[in-house]
């Protein structure tokens, strides 16, 4: 089975637990990503989602300057290891109801990140690939 390193993005965005959320928020802008993985000692420790922001943050009325991404991430964050295969982290995204996963190296340090939609476009290229061999292999529809 493939392991979750060949598609995982190795450019995470990260930010301290003490970054204001203003900040978290630009960098989600500037980076174009919905999600933030807040680190200590390269060592993931929690997730701020671009709906943290705006359930915790704006719909509350709070001042993005004045709340911290440890005030509004998911701590505990699942983590995979490198190694992992890809169904265990598609099982693994299931049962925990998460939709972004970060991938840990063999000492705990965050490696990188593997969200739902990797999959959909990894499926759908196996699908592409495989509707090549079933067609290679049909006779050719004589038309009339």
């Amino acid at each position: 089975m493939p392991e979750i390193r060949s598609i995982v993005r190795e450019n995470v965005v990260t930010a301290a637990p003490d970054a204001p959320v203003s900040d978290v928020a630009t960098l989600m802008d500037e980076e174009d990503v919905g999600s933030v993985i807040v680190v200590e000692d390269d060592r993931p420790v929690g997730i701020v989602t671009d709906r943290d922001v705006a359930v915790k943050v704006v719909a509350r009325r709070e001042d993005p300057a004045d709340v911290t991404a440890e005030d509004v991430m998911t701590g505990d964050v699942v983590t995979v290891p490198l190694d992992a295969g890809i169904f265990e982290v598609i099982r693994t995204m299931q049962d925990e109801s998460v939709r972004r996963i970060p991938a840990v190296d063999e000492d705990g340090r965050l490696a990188g990140i593997v969200a739902f939609d990797d999959f959909v476009v990894l499926l759908g290229r196996e699908l592409d690939q495989l509707g090549d061999v079933v067609e290679a292999e049909i006779p050719p529809y004589e038309h009339v």
